[in-house]
């Protein structure tokens, strides 16, 4: 998604927040503990420009992450403000980006409660099986306790199907409950399940850099269109 905003002469960062490092990954980043990534920008004094790195693609930045962000749970416990370090560590570069996209770990953690302090909206990506409904329950209950305890109104930029199959009764039927229960807030575009879109990230590359022609790179710029569309509209972006 970062790559087709990008595409559209955008400058855009990536924020890799997840320790398993995957945004850094298949961006073509490797992944190296002795460089700044977010871990130094969070816990250290490394200013968050000089943890900036190019990307092959255009328009493309990205914060890496690597493994010492593994114990940057236990390192902000103890912190003052812990819940906001994010948010005041990246605010000198926040109007240099069009976009500044954060991926967050698969767990609410610090650093996904970080993240989501720090962000302006959420994206939520959900695959069409019957637990992903149980999760994003979860996730929107906890929007509402950030919005409570932190006063942060963090909005909800959509819900975007993804590995979308409409073969399958499930898929069909995980669609048609999370438009019924979320409206409009549902992207009328979805993420088709692709080999393409599978092995783009082991060879570093977004599907544009990868295979620019296939379903899941038409299917991420359309994703592109409708969020700028959206922003346009004076909708969350």
């Amino acid at each position: 998604m970062a790559a087709s905003l990008a595409a559209n002469d955008l400058n855009v960062l990536v924020i890799d927040s997840d320790p398993q490092g995957n945004a850094t990954t298949g961006l073509g980043v490797t992944k190296d503990p002795d460089r700044p990534s977010l871990y130094h920008v969070l816990l250290g004094n490394t200013p968050p420009a000089q943890a900036v790195l190019k990307t092959d693609f255009e328009g493309l930045h990205l914060i890496s992450a690597d493994k010492n962000l593994v114990g940057a749970n236990l390192e902000l416990v103890d912190l003052p403000q812990r819940e906001f370090r994010l948010r005041d560590r990246i605010a000198p570069i926040r109007n240099d980006y069009q976009f500044i996209l954060i991926d967050c770990p698969p767990a609410l953690d610090l650093l996904t409660l970080n993240a989501l302090i720090a962000a302006d909206a959420v994206l939520v990506p959900i695959q069409c099986e019957f637990f992903a409904l149980e999760g994003i329950s979860e996730l929107m209950d906890t929007i509402d306790r950030i919005h409570d305890s932190f006063d942060h109104p963090l909005a909800v930029e959509g819900i975007l199907l993804t590995m979308y199959d409409d073969r399958t009764n499930l898929t069909r039927q995980v669609a048609a409950d999370l438009k019924e229960f979320f409206g409009d807030r549902v992207f009328d575009t979805v993420i088709p399940r692709s080999i393409r879109l599978a092995e783009a990230p082991s060879f570093g590359k977004p599907i544009l850099g990868y295979d620019p022609r296939s379903r899941g790179a038409e299917s991420y710029i359309k994703l592109a269109k409708e969020i700028l569309d959206h922003e346009q509209n004076g909708q969350p972006a």
